[in-house]
């Protein structure tokens, strides 16, 4: 039989990189002593009022069809919040409720690209964005962010890289896999990119709740850009519901209209007993994403003071999220070889990060999405695994 060529063209190096996960995840249900940090899920529970929402409403019977767009508090709520982020009145005709951020980007990019189009995404970036493109039949030429810059935006790179076939700018802030933030000066320079040359930009904020020290500045909040921008949202990260799969997307309202033809087809609406969760989650957002955020700051120290120290590592420091990138290049070992040789030797998975694009060749990407305890021990793990290699 023959499948889809489009369909087919959606695998590649990029997607394949979970290989480790899923090897770490099976060891893991085998009851083997390892310690997962290849994949941002956070190990706590999502916080018992949302829970708690979730229970009432299937038990009252929320079980039926919803809004194929969203209800109306729920993305009243995502708009009031967005305004409040970022400065940016939106009403909720701006505003669609998707299946997570990646069925955001997905939707956006089906609705905004046709054959043939250049999307520029800077790299590293996250791996579905390349799928995305391809799903549209679109073409997506990557601007490498230079390493020893700790992966910050290279602006004249960027610029040099618009040709008459771009289409729209796609990036994340703050970054996964770098955990870089943006500053507003790069976010000014991108819109005066757009702005010239007719662009669209897809801003994915999924981890702007996470920052720590630099601020988070929403590209759509600067002049001439709310109608050019689509700000890809999620509760995934900031409030522990990665498994409850809500996100959603901002943009104009003819373009979210575009993107509920889409949801039509493809999630018919998301369940009323997870809407209910989320317009809790929002509700209480304040309190929850302070004790993540301030969590994940303490959680990214803890493994940079046990590993920056490390001869043949090197360590950056994220500004925001719940990764850390890490140059292995010192040990000697190409980063696939360290990734799985590590993971055959101490039971840790971590990625190896030229999935993301080539710019992050010789960095894996450590995941804090275990407790202290077992972030102390992998640290130790890690380090015992290098020491062992300086020693051959």
């Amino acid at each position: 039989m023959k499948y889809s060529n489009r369909v087919e063209g959606l695998r590649g190096r990029r997607t394949s990189a979970w290989e480790i996960h899923r090897a770490a995840q099976q060891a893991l249900a085998n009851g083997e002593d390892v310690i997962v940090l290849s994949v941002g899920d956070p190990d706590f529970a999502t916080p018992a009022p949302i829970v708690e929402r979730a229970v009432e409403a299937l038990r009252s019977g929320d079980t039926h069809y919803s809004a194929i767009a969203g209800r109306e508090p729920l993305r009243a709520a995502i708009a009031r919040e967005h305004a409040r982020m970022s400065g940016h009145e939106v009403g909720a005709a701006n505003v669609i409720v998707t299946a997570g951020a990646q069925n955001g980007v997905f939707a956006a990019s089906l609705c905004l690209l046709e054959a043939g189009d250049e999307v520029i995404v800077p790299e590293p970036m996250y791996l579905t964005y390349e799928a995305c493109a391809r799903a549209a039949g679109a073409i997506l030429v990557a601007v490498p962010v230079d390493p020893a810059r700790a992966f910050h935006l290279d602006c004249e790179a960027l610029q040099a890289a618009v040709t008459p076939r771009t289409r729209a700018i796609f990036f994340a802030t703050p970054c996964n896999p770098t955990g870089v933030v943006m500053p507003r000066a790069d976010l000014e320079r991108i819109a005066r990119l757009a702005q010239q040359h007719d662009l669209w930009v897809l801003s994915d904020e999924v981890y702007a709740d996470l920052t720590f020290e630099r601020e988070h500045v929403s590209i759509a909040s600067l002049p001439g850009m709310a109608e050019r921008t689509v700000t890809i949202g999620s509760l995934s990260k900031s409030h522990a519901m990665a498994g409850w799969r809500v996100g959603w997307a901002i943009g104009p309202a003819e373009l979210i209209e575009h993107m509920g033809r889409l949801a039509l087809a493809m999630l018919y609406g998301l369940p009323g007993f997870i809407q209910q969760a989320a317009l809790t989650a929002f509700q209480n957002k304040a309190a929850i994403t302070a004790e993540m955020r301030g969590l994940y700051r303490h959680r990214r120290d803890v493994v940079f003071e046990r590993l920056h120290r490390v001869p043949g590592l090197r360590c950056l420091l994220p500004e925001a999220g719940m990764f850390m990138m890490v140059d292995v290049s010192g040990t000697g070992l190409e980063t696939v070889d360290f990734t799985w040789q590590l993971f055959r030797a101490q039971g840790v998975s971590v990625l190896d990060a030229s999935a993301f694009g080539d710019s992050a060749r010789g960095f894996v990407r450590l995941g804090f999405v275990v407790d202290e305890a077992r972030l102390i021990d992998a640290c130790k793990r890690i380090a015992a695994f290098v020491g062992g290699l300086q020693r051959r």
